[in-house]
């Protein structure tokens, strides 16, 4: 071998990096090196590829976790599209030379578990498969945690055991397995397309994870690379002899390649057969046992995962799609189902695919509906707010499940304004758990609020409910001609003054001619003055802000982050404990903690006490002045034991005389959306009394009240993205092409100079509902005087 290396080598069956003599085509294995990828895949095609040629990389596994696009993951932006949450940082994917810092507890957060696990793991994975996905865990990692400096390789299981006892280690284990088994689907569903045109069966690719533990049982994923790296063992640890390190140079450098001269169904078959029955280092991953129809307490036998394998590709090489050419393509539902009509629940789903998707109103999709065609868009109209959606299988040993594996097969969606997106799953259920077997993705777009731009005269209007929603039903509904007071404007004494939306229009009596654009929210007899970002970097200047709530809360949080930073460099749908410390150069520390924890079960949920004092104990030292301000309230958890918890914490940890801001209950669950509660009228009713109760129980404690019911429940319609229809913001990639965030240009939220507000946010709190509250609670911050 010459002393310089090519960038690309071919090798044999010995795994040295010769060529093959036995290969009519020249080559039987190729090893791309991270080094020189690019080069050496520009040499073949993986549609082309021999039956006996094997390539160490997958296309649609580096397509989801190459730095290609900037190393972004698009599976998890378009994860997050749909409400869901994936296990995982938004910027994990690609390389990068950021050293990840562990989690530093001065005390065990309140409510973990006696053997809270904090510890950096990198985790190797073999996938073997991607269309059905086929995985293997290495069992050994690579572990840093705080006692010592530099990774140190362990086997994963004795680590967890000597970390957590028998019990905990194996559910920890078992949080691993299901965190990377949801992130691989995740990533490989969404490259279906490319899957079909570049299939490449021999294929495979080992690729690191790391993980981070941070108190919990269950890890995050923080990065993702498609390739075997060692970065974060010290130079002594890889010089070592140790069992744990020799195996993980060999194993994960000189993995396992598949038998050659098979046929398409049998190689793949015979490889994942090999490495189950032969003493590996790699343990099945994906699929696990619990999708497997074997016993739940044993492995995964091969026989039932070759049967998957060949199910799939019988249905690739010999099905013929099935047109019904009498059948006149049309997504109206029929008066009468038939789809499940002589199903008789046996039999696999050999042909994934959807012979219609009926909808209510019927969508006009783009492109027309097709089987072969996964991805759709449609658009509906502003005073659309939900659609029914109900979709067909081709066949009946198939069924459709919408979002979840084991979602509704048709539901009632809320419409946001903007994008929303709905998954539809197409399923073979003959096992314990459902398998995934295609998935098709509907955008819908709403407009916005018809809108007439104003160039003359116009009149102004207002209005404070929508008559297809009579909260109040005492009062007035839809536009009306605003009455004006002529004394002179004075700032508002609190956060929770009655008000009334205003809109410039032709005509009271007409919503189409008014110029939505310019809407703004107006107090009663007063305004509250906008806040610019040099008072408020100094208002919040040593000050902690303690946000405790549900995501209407967190919206709050991060308006303030952008507009005191500046910018928002990072977000998150964060549903646990965060402290986000570097606002204002450092001068400002906000905290925030999701309550509450709905979707823990009820006996084992926190209850709002503890929270409150896990939020407090994680953001101290505070002082008992002002200069501490507590944020707390939801969209409608909040009642007035809530408040009562409040007093009774914050006195006895000695800071009664911080500043507690309430931001009151907020309309949404108003649409009859299946899967979550919905309210009624009456009941919607009942909760704006509740909500002046709750008013009333704040101004007796002396506390900061928003009340964001009043100020929701006129523009309810222009909710935004998820089930609730309760989310009035949402974050967005800033555009640089922005001149800065849009704000209202009239009255109580007033225009701020454009120029102030740099232009390399990273994200944007987009929502001119959310601005409206949020702004007030910044004027309630820091007042002028």
């Amino acid at each position: 071998m010459a002393s310089r290396a090519p960038s690309w080598m071919l090798g044999s069956r010995n795994g040295f990096f010769l060529q093959s003599s036995r290969c009519v085509s020249g080559w039987s294995l190729l090893l791309c090196l991270s080094s020189s990828e690019r080069s050496c895949l520009r040499r073949i095609s993986f549609s082309h590829l021999q039956q006996h040629q094997t390539v160490n990389r997958l296309p649609a596994v580096m397509e989801a976790f190459s730095d290609a696009g900037g190393g972004l993951c698009h599976f998890y932006t378009r994860s997050h599209l749909t409400g869901s949450e994936l296990p995982m940082r938004p910027h994990a994917c690609g390389s990068t030379n950021q050293k990840l810092q562990l989690p530093a507890y001065s005390r065990s957060p309140v409510g973990a578990p006696p053997a809270a696990l904090v510890a950096v793991v990198n985790v190797y994975v073999l996938v073997t498969s991607v269309k059905p996905l086929t995985s293997f865990l290495h069992d050994i990692s690579v572990v840093t945690t705080n006692q010592k400096q530099g990774g140190r390789p362990k086997k994963l299981r004795h680590f967890l055991l000597q970390q957590l006892g028998p019990n905990t280690s194996h559910d920890a284990l078992g949080q691993i397995k299901k965190v990377i088994g949801e992130v691989l689907q995740a990533a490989v569903s969404t490259n279906e397309k490319q899957q079909t045109l570049s299939r490449c069966v021999l294929c495979y690719q080992l690729v690191t994870f790391t993980l981070l533990f941070s108190g919990s049982v269950s890890p995050i994923i923080v990065q993702v690379e498609t390739d075997v790296t060692f970065s974060s063992l010290s130079a002594d640890t890889l010089r070592d002899r140790s069992p744990e390190t020799r195996s993980l140079r060999t194993r994960c450098s000189t993995c396992t390649c598949p038998p050659q001269g098979h046929s398409t169904v049998a190689a793949e078959g015979h490889m994942t057969s090999r490495q189950m029955k032969t003493p590996s280092a790699f343990q099945l991953l994906y699929p696990s046992s619990s999708s497997s129809s074997s016993s739940s307490s044993g492995p995964l036998r091969v026989s039932d995962l070759l049967i998957r394998i060949s199910r799939h590709y019988e249905l690739q090489r010999n099905q013929s799609y099935r047109t019904d050419e009498t059948e006149e393509r049309t997504n109206q539902e029929p008066a009468l189902s038939s789809s499940r009509d002589g199903f008789d629940g046996r039999g696999p789903c050999v042909d994934p695919h959807l012979r219609q998707i009926y909808t209510d109103p019927p969508l006009t999709l783009t492109p027309p509906f097709s089987p072969r065609v996964k991805e759709y868009r449609a658009e509906v109209t502003f005073d659309t707010v939900t659609v029914r959606i109900r979709p067909q299988p081709v066949s009946a040993a198939c069924n459709v499940h919408l979002d979840e594996h084991r979602g509704p097969r048709m539901a009632n969606y809320p419409v946001g304004l903007g994008d929303s997106i709905i998954s539809i799953l197409v399923t073979d259920d003959g096992e314990p758990e459902p398998v995934v077997m295609t998935i098709y993705t509907v955008h819908v777009y709403r407009e916005s609020r018809p809108s007439l731009p104003m160039f003359g005269d116009h009149v102004t209007c207002s209005f404070l409910q929508d008559c297809g929603l009579l909260v109040q039903p005492g009062l007035s509904c839809g536009l009306q001609p605003l009455i004006s007071s002529h004394s002179p404007p004075q700032s508002c004494s609190s956060g929770h003054t009655a008000g009334r939306w205003v809109v410039p229009c032709l005509s009271c009596s007409d919503d189409r001619t008014c110029d939505w654009r310019d809407v703004s929210w107006q107090p009663d007899g007063c305004y509250y003055p906008l806040v610019d970002p040099p008072l408020l970097q100094d208002c919040l200047t040593d000050r902690k802000v303690l946000f405790i709530g549900d995501s209407t809360n967190r919206g709050m949080m991060y308006f303030l982050m952008e507009r005191v930073n500046s910018s928002l460099q990072v977000w998150g749908k964060s549903h646990d404990l965060q402290v986000y410390e570097h606002l204002n150069v450092g001068r400002t520390l906000v905290s925030y903690s999701y309550y509450p924890q709905f979707w823990v079960e009820k006996k084992q949920r926190p209850i709002f006490r503890q929270a409150l004092l896990q939020l407090i104990d994680r953001s101290r030292p505070l002082v008992n002045s002002n200069r501490t301000v507590l944020v707390v309230g939801g969209v409608q958890w909040l009642n007035t034991d809530h408040l009562r918890t409040i007093s009774e914490v914050l006195n006895s940890e000695s800071l009664g005389d911080v500043l507690v801001v309430v931001k009151s209950l907020g309309m949404g669950f108003h649409l009859p959306v299946d899967g979550i509660r919905s309210l009624s009228l009456k009941e919607i009713q009942d909760l704006y009394i509740e909500n002046q109760n709750i008013i009333a129980t704040a101004k007796h404690h002396g506390y900061e009240v928003i009340d964001t019911f009043s100020i929701t429940m006129g523009r309810h319609k222009e909710f935004l993205q998820g089930r609730c229809a309760c989310h009035f913001h949402e974050v967005e990639k800033f555009r640089s092409s922005r001149t800065g965030p849009e704000l209202s240009s009239r009255s109580a939220v007033q225009d701020t100079d454009q120029e102030a507000w740099p232009r390399a946010s990273s994200y944007h709190v987009r929502g001119p509902v959310n601005q409206v509250y949020s702004e007030i609670l910044l004027s309630r911050l820091c007042p002028r005087n």
